[in-house]
């Protein structure tokens, strides 16, 4: 192994990442280019180097309120001057309290029980294993598997990944070794669009014939996002209620992406008239500065698992991490003082106004945006290999992925680095 050096220069150390670090979705023996950070404040990313990046991304959508925010700051250095981590089995602390009575309060009712985790995957592995122990607990144990559409994603790891499309996915290389789950067909796209009763017939269809062995159908409300930023009429979420509740069949929201504030609403259910079962939330819950998610269920649930003493098996080392719960409190504190849907209505239309001349490009599929995500899709899928390095050197960060390039901007962003954001774009799909 290399020996570290302090003194080491820019280039060593991009050396050294190349020899030591395996980064996500990323071959070792031809990795895309890395680039090293030496400081992020607000929504500008400073490179080694000297040069800053403007960031459209929010580090894979969490850093709503920026990069070292100062209230953010200031309540975990707090928390850290306390303890920063206990055990949760046996012991509780105010941070994780605080958070639960937040989270309760900011979600759709009946959700009122909390369980957190480490990550966003893990908030889905724990909202599958709810369902099939609460069926079980039900005297159901049959209802073992999961209905879903196609172009959803859910997460990396193994059950996740069981609900995630298919066949377009990133997971087809492990169908062999996953369970086996019921697929309909993705949602018909157009937030407008009228609703397909074809559609919800085929799923109708799908519960008749199924619902014994069914235990819950996951879905990404309004947005599907990995799968390929779609948006489709929240009034489908409405219906897919009254079938789970027809059909016997719980209904989970996978709300990691969309929640705290990225539609438009605190919550992409708020744009319909039900709740969920179970809601998983991640990403943004801490405002992008440490890793935390949580699994909000109903007392149908919770109580139903906990009947005649059951307990819910599942139980991670850094389960309701201190740190992370005070950031977690620190960043809806935060959200709280926003106008949401002013915020957030103000940033698609920056965005509406600095992606649209894209639509005249002939790269270009479609421009279409909807609360603080902005979509640019392609003919066809971009290098990305290739493209990054392009965009570093307009001064952005952006990371296309598939067919999409794609901007979910911190929240605190101006409408002059959006501007700036759109223009980069536009030259880059201009020369594809």
């Amino acid at each position: 192994m290399p020996a570290l050096d302090t003194t080491k220069k820019l280039q060593d150390y991009i050396e050294l990442d190349k020899q030591l670090l395996w980064h996500p979705y990323t071959s070792m023996s031809h990795p895309t280019p890395h680039f090293l950070v030496k400081k992020a404040q607000g929504c500008v990313i400073e490179l080694e180097d000297g040069r800053q990046l403007i960031d459209g991304m929010s580090s894979w959508w969490s850093v709503i309120h920026g990069y070292s925010h100062p209230y953010m700051n200031e309540k975990i250095q707090h928390q850290l001057s306390q303890f920063a981590h206990v055990m949760f089995g046996g012991f509780t602390h105010k941070p994780a309290i605080e958070l639960a009575q937040k989270l309760v309060a900011m979600t759709p009712a009946p959700l009122q029980r909390v369980f957190f985790s480490d990550s966003g995957s893990v908030s889905v592995e724990v909202a599958l294993k709810m369902a099939i122990q609460y069926w079980h607990s039900q005297g159901k144990p049959k209802k073992q598997f999961f209905a879903t559409p196609k172009s959803g994603y859910h997460g990396d790891t193994f059950a996740a990944m069981s609900v995630c499309d298919p066949e377009n996915g990133m997971h087809n290389l492990f169908t062999g070794a996953l369970t086996q789950q019921f697929f309909v067909p993705p949602p018909p796209t157009g937030i407008e669009q009228s609703v397909s009763q074809a559609y919800l017939q085929e799923i109708r269809e799908l519960f008749n014939e199924h619902h014994h062995t069914i235990a819950a159908f996951i879905i990404e409300p309004v947005v599907q996002n990995a799968g390929g930023m779609r948006f489709y009429n929240p009034e489908y979420l409405n219906h897919l209620r009254a079938l789970c509740d027809e059909f016997d069949i719980l209904l989970i929201f996978d709300e990691i992406a969309t929640g705290f504030g990225r539609t438009g609403k605190t919550f992409a259910t708020e744009h319909s008239q039900i709740s969920p079962d179970i809601m998983c939330v991640g990403k943004a819950l801490t405002g992008g500065y440490m890793t935390l998610a949580a699994t909000i269920t109903n007392d149908k649930v919770a109580l139903g698992i906990s009947d005649k003493g059951g307990v819910f098996m599942h139980g991670p080392t850094f389960m309701a991490n201190p740190m992370a719960c005070a950031a977690a409190n620190a960043s809806l504190e935060l959200l709280q003082g926003y106008d949401i849907e002013g915020k957030i209505g103000q940033l698609e239309g920056w965005m509406r106004t600095a992606l649209s001349p894209c639509q005249a490009l002939d790269s270009v599929k479609e421009v279409r945006c909807f609360g603080g995500i902005g979509v640019v899709e392609l003919h066809e899928p971009v290098n990305q290999h290739l493209i990054q390095p392009k965009f570093v050197e307009l001064g952005v960060w952006v990371r296309p992925f598939g067919k999409l390039i794609y901007l979910m901007p911190p929240y605190i962003i101006e409408q002059q680095q959006i501007d700036t954001l759109g223009k980069a774009i536009y030259q880059i799909a201009s020369e594809l």
